[in-house]
């Protein structure tokens, strides 16, 4: 038992440093030749408004503010200034989401984005989006990528398109720190000992984000309240979590068999709900022990099994916003073709460990 677990881990650490690493290469130079490509953008639409500045910066040859989606698909976060006069207000009626309501109504004429809030008070994360698409469309015809960049036209998203091959994008935000939504106060559970109360003070710390995207547990439901909702994300806590042993190792090879195996007609997998699953594999091993590398075979089996579970079931449930289904709005079908696809992927790394070097 001992020898098949050593020689998984053998197998997995050559698969990390051969296709891991070379993924991550491929990815870093694609960030590159498109994070050009959108700051060039981005320093027309400021020049043009400036209340929305780049947040775009590369530091240490990482760029802050880009997520990948998939190797072809970036998500750029541009964060906007000075949300102070407005409440944080999540209820739990809009899952995954929360609004900006004036604190006062007097305040009204203090806020850098008046134009934006609505009759009832609320700051509308679909107008600002509206008005910074009609500042991108502008800036794409102006800037000096115009010839190999272009506007993604049917959707209220900020999408560009990147020499026919790349899809960034463009989400305007708050980052909110030091405070907690409500929606995540159940985190962590109190029976658990992972992560910890001064990991969790961090985390905490840390915050979250409000973006202005389309929120799909919204989808169908657009009353005015809903649409001027802004979606909660925790990227920064995430990580965080995420720091230690060797879970990053894993998301790496979790997120490598994606691109390779998992990217499926209907697009039921994102690298997303790779890091989610981890997460939770985290709780499941609270031990540092746990995620030592020798653990490594036994914490991707885990996390694979887990996956077609969640599949099987059709549900996945965001690690901080339990409420909030990860899987809704996808095709029954292509989480179906997803749940016997990762069950061959995980059989094949289970019973035979070379088989690493084909997949």
């Amino acid at each position: 038992m001992i020898a098949a677990q050593a020689k998984l881990v053998y197998q997995l650490n050559k698969y990390y440093n051969e296709r891991c690493q070379t993924r991550k290469a491929a990815i870093a130079k694609t960030i590159r030749e498109v994070c050009k490509v959108v700051s060039d953008v981005l320093k027309e639409v400021e020049v043009q408004e400036p209340r929305f500045i780049s947040s775009l910066s590369e530091i240490e040859a990482r760029y802050e503010g880009m997520e990948v989606i998939s190797p072809n698909e970036f998500e750029v976060v541009l964060y906007l200034n000075q949300m102070g006069v407005f409440n944080f207000v999540d209820d739990g009626s809009l899952p995954g989401c929360a609004v900006l309501k004036l604190s006062d109504g007097r305040k009204r004429s203090m806020s850098l984005w008046v134009e934006f809030i609505t009759a009832s008070g609320y700051l509308s994360a679909r107008k600002i989006r509206s008005r910074f698409q009609t500042l991108v469309a502008q800036a794409v015809d102006k800037c000096s990528y115009r010839d190999v960049v272009k506007m993604i036209a049917d959707t209220s998203e900020v999408k560009l398109r990147i020499r026919e091959r790349y899809v960034v994008q463009i989400t305007p935000a708050f980052k909110c720190t030091g405070i907690w939504p409500r929606s995540a106060a159940q985190w962590p559970m109190p029976h658990i000992p992972w992560p910890g109360p001064n990991r969790v003070a961090e985390v905490k710390a840390e915050g979250f984000n409000l973006l202005s995207k389309e929120c799909y547990s919204l989808t169908g439901k657009q009353s005015s309240a809903e649409s001027d909702a802004w979606v909660l994300q925790f990227g920064e806590a995430e990580n965080r979590l995420l720091m230690g042993g060797c879970r990053k190792k894993c998301l790496s090879v979790l997120k490598t068999l994606r691109d390779r195996h998992l990217e499926l007609p209907g697009q039921p997998l994102y690298n997303y709900h790779m890091k989610t699953l981890l997460l939770y594999e985290c709780e499941k091993h609270p031990r540092e022990t746990d995620w030592d590398e020798s653990c490594l075979g036994d914490r991707l089996n885990g996390i694979l099994l887990q996956l077609i579970s969640c599949l099987q079931c059709r549900r996945c449930p965001h690690y901080f916003l339990p409420n909030l289904d990860l899987f809704q709005g996808k095709p029954h079908s292509a989480l179906e073709a997803a749940a016997k696809q990762t069950w061959r992927l995980a059989r094949e790394i289970l019973t035979n460990a070379k088989s690493l070097d084909k997949l």
